[in-house]
């Protein structure tokens, strides 16, 4: 699962002044695709405005055979005031060929969750928890278990993260996990970052409970 963020606008006058306000939409994307050649094999989207936009895009692409690659290149309109240039579709993109080249290693959150048989997951009892997101966020609810060292605060307190286990570091979303895996892999850790982050880790421990 990939959870992006999307960004939207609205038209507020003020004093006769025409502003363009840009306000947060979160997006939820899952994008299927074969392992050997990257091609796109499916995809789902969960959002408000602009997600059928999204789809449609995606539904060209797997007509035509594209693979994640093909993603990564496409040349989408966009204007500041409405989004940035580099569209969800693209972000899909670069983050499966990540996955692929073994730029972005990941797992998913159901390696993460329990089993109803035995009561455990398959990752998380050899490895290392890392949440990277703010204490105030961690204080709010994180993985059992896990460690919190905020992303900003990551490359000095490396001495406090284990070298003899995977390490499996989350954000809410991904992006801090992200940036949290390419500095822990370059000081020779063996680190993953989870797809979807704590968000996505919550609706599947939810769905499982």
């Amino acid at each position: 699962m990939i959870i992006l963020m999307m960004k939207k606008s609205a038209n507020e006058v003020t004093n006769a002044k025409i502003e363009m306000l840009t306000v947060p939409m979160a997006c939820a994307m899952k994008l299927i695709f074969s392992p050997e050649s990257g091609r796109i094999l499916g995809a789902q989207a969960v959002g408000t405005e602009g997600i059928d936009k999204r789809i449609d895009i995606l539904a060209t692409a797997i007509q035509a055979g594209w693979t994640v690659y093909d993603l990564e290149e496409l040349e989408l309109c966009y204007s500041p005031q409405f989004g940035s240039a580099k569209d969800p579709v693209n972000m899909a993109g670069f983050i499966a060929a990540g996955v692929l080249r073994g730029d972005q290693p990941i797992c998913h959150a159901e390696s993460l969750v329990p089993s109803d048989a035995d009561n455990t997951s398959e990752t998380a009892p050899t490895s290392f928890l890392l949440d990277v997101r703010t204490p105030n966020e961690y204080a709010s609810g994180s993985i059992a278990g896990a460690v919190n060292i905020p992303v900003d605060e990551l490359r000095e307190r490396l001495h406090e993260i284990p070298k003899d286990r995977p390490i499996v570091a989350f954000c809410k979303v991904g992006m801090r996990g992200y940036l949290a895996t390419c500095i822990l892999a370059h000081h020779g850790y063996e680190v993953r970052n989870l797809s979807g982050g704590y968000t996505t880790y919550s609706h599947v421990a939810a769905s499982s409970g």
